[in-house]
C-alpha cells in the first residue's frame, strides 16, 4: 500500500533549513564584520576623547557624552602634520610611478619575449621573496648609507620601486592576452614597446589599478624603513609624525591625539578603497586566474 507523502511538509522542512542555514551565516557575518570593524570604531572614539577623560578611566568605556575636536587640533600643532603628510604624498607617487615602469617591462620580459635562460632567470627571481625583510631591510640599508643617501627622498624611494609578487601577478596577467594577438601585431611591424603600451596594457588594466592602490596603502602605511632611513624632520613621513606626537609631542604619551592623527591620515585610504574596490577584486581574480 503505498504511502501518502506529504509535499507541503517537506517543502517547509527544506525551507526552515534553507532560513536556518541564511540565519547562521548572517550572524556569523555580523559577528565577524563587528570584529573587524571594532578597531576602527575605537580609533575614533578615542580621537574625540579628551585627553583627562582618557587617563582618568580605570576601566575603557566604549562611548562617551562629552566629544571633543581638540585632539585633532592637537596632532596638527605638536608636531609639522601637514610637512610629513605632503612628504609621503610625494614618496607614495613617486614610488608608486616609477615602480610601476619596473614591473610592467619585468613582466613583459618575462610575459612575452624569448631570451636564453628566461625559465632559470625567473624561478631565481621569484625565489627572492623567501628571502626575510630582516636582511633586505639590512642590506638597502647598508647600500643607502654608503652611497649617502640617508634623509633624502632618494633613499626613502630607490630601495621599494621593485616588488617580485606584483611582477609575478602582472606576468600571470600578460600570459592570459592570446599568443596570436602578439604574432599578428609582429607580422604588421609592431614594436614589442607599442604592443605593450597598445594592446597589453589596455587589456590589464585592473590589475594595474590593483597593483597601484596596493602600492599606494604600502607606501602610505610605511613605518619601519622610514623611521630607519630618516632623522632629519624635513623628511620625516606620517607614520614618523605618528610616533613624534606619541613620544615628545606632549612630554608624556597622549593617545587621543595620536588616534585623531591615524584617523585623518587614514581617510584618503579608505576613500581610495572605497571608489576601486571593484577594480580591485577584478585584478585580484584576473592576476589569479590561468587560462
Amino acid at each position: 500500500m503505498e504511502k501518502n507523502v506529504d509535499y507541503d511538509k517537506i517543502e517547509r522542512a527544506a525551507q526552515i533549513r534553507n532560513n536556518t542555514r541564511k540565519t547562521i551565516t548572517y550572524v556569523l557575518l555580523v559577528l565577524w564584520a563587528v570584529i573587524v570593524l571594532f578597531p576602527f570604531y575605537w580609533m575614533i572614539l578615542t580621537s574625540v576623547k579628551s585627553y583627562s577623560a582618557y587617563n582618568s578611566e580605570y576601566i575603557p568605556k566604549f562611548f562617551t557624552l562629552s566629544p571633543t575636536m581638540q585632539n585633532y587640533w592637537d596632532a596638527f600643532t605638536a608636531v609639522p602634520l601637514m610637512q610629513y603628510f605632503i612628504n609621503t604624498l610625494i614618496f607614495t607617487v613617486v614610488t608608486t610611478a616609477i615602480m610601476l615602469v619596473v614591473i610592467t617591462l619585468a613582466a613583459f620580459a618575462f610575459a612575452r619575449l624569448e631570451f636564453k635562460g628566461k625559465n632559470i632567470a625567473f624561478v631565481i627571481f621569484l625565489s627572492l621573496m623567501m628571502i626575510p625583510n630582516e636582511l633586505v631591510i639590512i642590506t638597502n640599508f647598508v647600500t643607502v648609507t654608503n652611497f649617502d643617501l640617508r634623509n633624502s627622498f632618494p633613499g626613502l624611494i630607490l630601495p621599494s620601486v621593485m616588488s617580485v609578487f606584483y611582477v609575478y601577478l602582472l606576468k600571470e596577467n600578460f600570459e592570459q592576452i592570446p599568443d596570436s594577438l602578439y604574432y599578428a601585431a609582429k607580422v604588421d611591424g609592431t614594436s614589442d614597446l607599442k604592443y605593450l603600451f597598445k594592446v597589453m596594457i589596455p587589456i590589464s588594466k585592473p590589475t594595474l589599478v590593483t597593483v597601484t592602490i596596493l602600492k599606494v596603502i604600502e607606501c602610505w602605511n610605511s613605518y619601519v624603513w622610514p623611521r630607519l632611513i630618516t632623522d632629519d624632520k624635513a623628511y620625516f613621513l606620517v607614520s614618523n609624525g605618528i610616533q613624534e606626537i606619541r613620544e615628545n609631542g606632549f612630554g608624556r604619551e597622549n593617545i587621543p591625539a595620536m588616534m585623531a592623527a591615524v584617523v585623518v591620515i587614514s581617510v584618503p585610504l579608505i576613500i581610495l578603497f572605497l571608489i576601486f574596490r571593484k577594480q580591485i577584486m577584478e585584478g585580484v581574480s584576473r592576476g589569479g586566474t590561468k587560462g
